[in-house]
């Protein structure tokens, strides 16, 4: 125990919110300093790492053959360690550099579905890439801890965390998850969603990142109240020739109805499923939204007709899951009850 407070002393402790889209670090006592994209470059020959976050997002969909750009994460989980490994020694590096004499302890939020393998492979990675020791919290309720949710009261909470690969849908109450269902389908869906109605109505073919910048731009889950209207480009499916698209903000909401149909049904099956006295909080509280997917325009007002219930936007929803592993860590004693492994 003695020696464990002296190794806290030296080492610069961390959170870590590693997601499908992005990874965002938190350092005791500073604050979240690393956001970057969940995206590794490799060469295609021999897998060496060429670029890893900004840079390599940047080089999806326009790489040469020489050089491959993936994701490592899919659905929340690992799909690929040692990829994954490098891409978390990386950023552990960036953020810590070489002055750090001792190896740190690291919080990581973990969809709410993940198996034990997929558990023991997080831990395996976070421990390789330099970690020295690891504790797993689920995303909810780091989303709810985040978003300054009293997680620990004998009260229930709802709290629906959209990411890039997996929506969380939990309810929470004395520091514990009473019902939570983990669906894959998130914000890569939406972006996918885009990318088929783009082929399909204009016969124009799109990558991700133009998929995911028409979504931030116009993309909405309810009509807005002001039309609006965005170009996107890329090239026809016959002919392979660049061409500009004009889509309004109608088409993209149709786009998205589906995965936004998957998101609301799975809120209405955790409400059927909670417990009576809880389903009476949530009344008199309301559901909470956290995640990327929570910005998504109208979603909140989506949400509350179909419920009949308030819909709160949590502070910061991009921050909400790194902010409260970073809290976890920053009391690490006091929420101790809360880890998953």
């Amino acid at each position: 125990m003695l020696f464990d407070k002296i190794l806290s002393l030296f080492s610069r402790d961390l959170a870590m919110d590693l997601g499908t889209a992005n990874t965002l670090i938190y350092q005791k006592g500073r604050g979240i300093i690393l956001n970057e994209p969940s995206v590794v470059a490799l060469a295609a020959d021999t897998r060496k790492v060429v670029a890893v976050g900004m840079e390599a997002k940047e080089f999806l969909g326009r790489t040469p053959q020489k050089i491959e750009a993936i994701r490592p994460m899919k659905d929340g989980v690992i799909a690929d360690f040692n990829v994954t490994q490098e891409m978390i020694k990386f950023f552990l590096g960036k953020v810590q550099g070489h002055r750090s004499l001792v190896r740190p302890r690291i919080v990581i939020g973990v969809p709410t579905g993940i198996t034990q393998v997929e558990k023991r492979a997080v831990i395996e990675a976070a421990q390789m890439a330099g970690a020295r020791e690891v504790y797993l919290i689920d995303e909810p309720m780091a989303a709810a801890i985040g978003a300054g949710l009293e997680v620990d009261r004998p009260h229930g909470h709802m709290i629906v965390d959209i990411g890039g690969g997996t929506t969380e849908v939990a309810v929470i109450s004395l520091s514990a998850i009473a019902y939570a269902e983990s669906v894959r389908v998130a914000g890569d869906e939406a972006n996918e969603a885009i990318i088929r109605f783009m082929q399909k109505k204009h016969q124009l073919l799109i990558g991700e990142n133009s998929a995911e910048q028409a979504k931030i731009a116009i993309g909405s889950a309810f009509p807005l109240d002001t039309p609006i209207m965005y170009d996107i480009r890329g090239k026809e499916m016959l002919s392979g020739t660049p061409r500009v698209v004009t889509v309004t903000d109608s088409e993209i909401r149709e786009a998205l109805a589906e995965p936004v149909q998957a998101i609301t049904q799975a809120v209405h099956r955790a409400l059927e499923k909670t417990a009576p006295e809880l389903a009476a909080d949530i009344y008199d509280s309301g559901i909470n939204l956290a995640g990327g997917g929570a910005l998504l325009k109208g979603l909140d007002r989506l949400i509350a007709k179909e419920t009949r219930l308030k819909v709160n936007l949590t502070p910061d929803p991009l921050l909400s899951v790194a902010l409260g592993t970073g809290i976890v860590m920053e009391q690490l004693n006091h929420f101790r009850k809360v880890f998953v492994n």
